[in-house]
């Protein structure tokens, strides 16, 4: 049977001239070229869509809500400016995440802080540049958070973090009495109540309300609803016990994407949809209140099929009979999710989009590693050292989880639309390795 190439390409990305992939009306190879390799390509138009899918659904329905950017998918000045041209809120979750959103000018008042463990520096610099709100995950940062108020004599908004013992990923779920999670306070032993009394008895906290996170790469709305209806069964405890009613919900993120053919994501839209008709349903049973608004964190769904790396290959090693490698000059430092999580991805050649697959490969990253392989198994047209893979479905905790393994540089991040490239993230270079190194003094050490 003749081998047939499948080609599953996201937003702008297209075969186009010369058998190249394009993206954003750009040629990837011209890209690569100029660039150098590996290279990540952001589809800008494609993240445009997916911020104006999420907000659209609240907006048709008439809901108050935040969209916030969870920027640990990917943080550069250059991302979260685009966040903000489009509206978005944004989650950080470090002082190095805020300063990147203050270096970039993003408005502080949209911020949210998370974090399990956040330092007294960082919850400082959060106060004094005023952050929206802190998602407050423990009682050990409540108290941090009293000790810096007084100190500054400020009053800062919260959301408390709460785990609701419900867990989903991808098509599944699951209900626990009592989550194991190192976040948030936990809803079936009381830490949560005891929590929202301390919280209700200061005067340094206003609580806009409460924050969940049930897990990633979701493709069901199943696991949502049943949150929510978890936490609506605890606020009318809360309203009876504390005349406490929340006026934010932040339902977190989560919203899965498709990294191959095997993955079924929903639409933006479908997600919340889901959501806000289920709030609205459990809102009968508090017919005085007033809609809560609807917090989100997209992260992965916002930035993660809209990012490609471009690689160049380089060495091939065919085992007769076993495997046939080929090397590629990037790999665990620009990629490390596969060596993590056994992640999978979708690869072209770039430069020969529309020939046939003659080979079965498996893509080898270069670091001194045997487990630093991309993708195992990979219909492959014949391929050379002058060509190029494309991995798509790069743009989620690539560029964010680099590295300098080996002493290899982190790739340059480029942007397009519309025909138009931008180098956002420069690529690092032999100096910026040893930039903060200092050499020894003392013959002491000798």
């Amino acid at each position: 049977m003749e081998r047939r190439l499948i080609v599953n390409l996201h937003g702008t990305a297209k075969i186009g001239e010369n058998n190249h992939l394009w993206i954003g009306g750009a040629d990837t190879v011209k890209l690569a070229k100029k660039y150098g390799t590996p290279l990540y390509i952001y589809d800008v138009a494609l993240i445009r869509t997916r911020a104006r899918g999420f907000k659209k659904a609240f907006e048709e329905k008439g809901v108050g809500y935040q969209v916030a950017y969870a920027s640990k998918a990917f943080s550069s000045i250059a991302i979260i400016q685009l966040m903000d041209q489009e509206g978005l809120s944004l989650d950080v979750v470090s002082g190095g995440e805020l300063y990147t959103a203050l270096q970039a000018e993003f408005p502080a008042e949209r911020i949210h802080f998370h974090g399990n463990n956040k330092s007294v520096e960082e919850l400082e610099f959060a106060l004094t540049a005023g952050v929206g709100c802190i998602v407050v995950d423990n009682f050990y940062e409540i108290n941090l958070l009293k000790m810096l108020c007084r100190k500054l004599n400020k009053k800062v908004k919260i959301l408390l973090r709460l785990t609701p013992g419900i867990e989903a990923h991808t098509h599944d779920y699951i209900i626990t009495g009592q989550e194991d999670s190192k976040f948030g306070f936990d809803l079936g032993s009381g830490q949560a109540d005891k929590a929202l009394q301390v919280v209700l008895e200061s005067e340094f906290f206003e609580v806009l309300g409460i924050h969940c996170h049930i897990g990633s790469q979701i493709f069901e709305t199943e696991g949502f609803t049943l949150a929510i209806d978890k936490l609506f069964s605890h606020f009318k405890i809360w309203e009876e016990s504390y005349q406490y009613f929340p006026r934010v919900v932040n339902l977190g993120g989560g919203f899965g994407i498709q990294y191959t053919s095997d993955d079924t994501p929903l639409e933006p839209e479908q997600y919340v949809m889901a959501m806000i008709d289920e709030v609205n349903r459990k809102m009968a049973q508090f017919e005085e209140k007033p809609m809560p608004e609807l917090w989100i964190e997209p992260g992965r769904s916002l930035v993660g099929d809209a990012g490609t790396t471009i690689y160049s290959i380089g060495s091939q090693k065919e085992i007769e009979g076993v495997r046939h490698y080929v090397s590629v000059d990037g790999g665990m430092t620009d990629n490390i999710r596969p060596a993590l999580y056994q992640a999978k991805y979708d690869a072209y050649t770039a430069n020969k989009m529309n020939d046939k697959p003659a080979q079965t490969v498996s893509i080898a990253g270069k670091c001194c590693e045997s487990g630093d392989m991309l993708i195992w198994d990979l219909e492959l047209p014949e391929v050379t050292d002058q060509d190029y893979l494309a991995v798509s479905c790069t743009g989620a905790y690539g560029y964010s989880m680099a590295n300098n393994y080996n002493r290899i540089q982190r790739p340059a991040v480029v942007f397009v639309e519309n025909g138009e490239k931008q180098l956002v993230v420069k690529r690092e270079t032999y100096e910026d390795l040893v930039r903060q190194d200092v050499p020894l003094k003392s013959k002491v050490f000798v």
